[in-house]
């Protein structure tokens, strides 16, 4: 039987993972008013990132895939890390030097879209979604741990490079 809280795991995801997936198709493919690959990358590059379209496309990939994968609850911790790096690597170069608040450029969307992506992660994605099949589809510990490790070691990764 579906529950609210099922109804309500698929609105989180589906809000969270869709707006994501556009906010990555909007760096990969332009759509949606996005600059695309190319301008993205200059972008980047300006952040630091080098070979700026390379890292462009990893960050708009994972928010694109993370967001999808979210939405349709599928590989749920692997979507949530993806998305919980991506956010991770928001704050440290563009948002975190501007405090919390979104009205101030601040970190408040990234720990949002993190936060949303952890907790699904750990609650699981409920019984609307393709990850009910899994064993992994339950959520608990070992996920929620799994997305943020995965998520803070791959965001670890790329700052240092």
């Amino acid at each position: 039987m579906v529950t609210a809280a099922d109804c309500g795991l698929l609105l989180i995801r589906l809000t969270f993972g869709l707006l994501m997936a556009g906010h990555g198709a909007q760096k990969v493919f332009g759509l949606f008013g996005g600059a695309g690959l190319t301008e993205t990358g200059k972008g980047f590059s300006a952040l630091g990132y080098h070979p700026g379209v390379l890292f462009a496309a990893i960050g708009g990939l994972s928010e694109l895939l993370g967001g999808l994968g979210l939405a349709l609850g599928l590989l749920t911790p692997l979507a949530a890390a993806a998305l919980i790096g991506v956010m991770i690597n928001a704050m440290a170069t563009v948002t975190g030097a501007h405090g919390l608040w979104e009205t101030d450029g601040g970190v408040e969307y990234s720990v949002c879209i993190a936060v949303a992506a952890l907790a699904v992660a750990a609650i699981g994605p409920g019984r609307l979604a393709v990850d009910r099949l899994f064993r992994w589809g339950a959520g608990g510990w070992s996920q929620a741990a799994f997305a943020l490790g995965l998520g803070g070691a791959a965001a670890a990764v790329t700052l240092s490079l």
